[in-house]
Parts: C-alpha cells; structure tokens; sequence
C-alpha cells in the first residue's frame, strides 16, 4: 500500500507563499561593514516588487546595547540565528560584498549548503545554485 507523500516544514513554507501570492522573498547577506551597500541592494530589490529582509542592526556601531563584551556576544548569536531563519523563509540570497573573492567567514557560514555550492564569477550579478536544489543564490559583487 502506498502512502501519501509526507511535506517537509520547507515544502509546506513553499505551498503556502504560492496560495498567499507572496512576491519572491529576498534575504541581504553580507557583513555590516557594507550596510550602505546593503540598503542600496534593499532598495534596488524593493523597488523591483521583491520582499527583502536583511541585517537590522549593525553591531560594528558603538551603542549602549551591546557596550560590554557578555551582552554582545549574546546579542550576536541571537542575530545569527535570526539572520539564519531569515534564509531559511527567503526564496533568494543577495551576498553584498564590496571586495570580490573576499567574501566574509560570517556570511559564508550563512549561505545555503548542499553537496556543493556553485558559484559563477561572472561581472555580471552573480547567481549561486546549490546542488540538489532548485533555489538560486544571487550574490552582488560592488566595485
């Protein structure tokens, strides 16, 4: 007897953007040291009709928040791991990184992994596929 097809949590997220006819959701990645960057890819990505979600706080700016060490370093695994949900509900990953071939530790470590991550060095905006999946990767490279 054969049974029904059992959805992951990522395909029932996906069914359920298609019946909401959600735009694409677009996730920035990339370190704060480029946040200028980073809302200038917010506004490109958002004035072509696609929903972005990026990095909200900037830790490399002094503020009372995080001034002791304790509190930063907690603070900062909170981040990640919001910033890693953030991935897991976009549709795209834009990598903002100002220094081609210099993508940051951090940022890597976010990315979508797979058997292997193909990345083509193009001047062009460069799109990431991950094998074994159908999800593209995009990575803007700033001169």
């Amino acid at each position: 007897m054969s049974y029904p097809h059992q959805l992951t949590p990522e395909e029932k997220l996906a069914d359920a953007k298609k019946l909401l006819s959600l735009p694409r959701i677009v996730v920035i990645c990339g370190s704060t040291r480029f946040m200028t960057e980073m809302n200038e890819a917010d506004l490109q990505e958002t004035k072509a009709g696609r929903i972005v979600v990026k990095p909200g706080i900037d830790m490399k700016s002094p503020r009372a928040l995080w001034s002791s060490p304790a509190e930063a370093e907690a603070l900062k695994v909170r981040l990640d791991d919001l910033h890693r949900a953030k991935i897991q509900l976009a549709d795209e990953v834009l990598v903002v990184n100002v220094r081609p071939g210099s993508l940051a530790r951090g940022a890597r470590g976010h990315l979508p992994s797979g058997p292997a991550l193909c990345i083509d060095r193009s001047p062009s905006p460069l799109w990431v596929k991950s094998e074994g999946t159908s999800e593209f990767v995009s990575l803007l490279l700033a001169a």
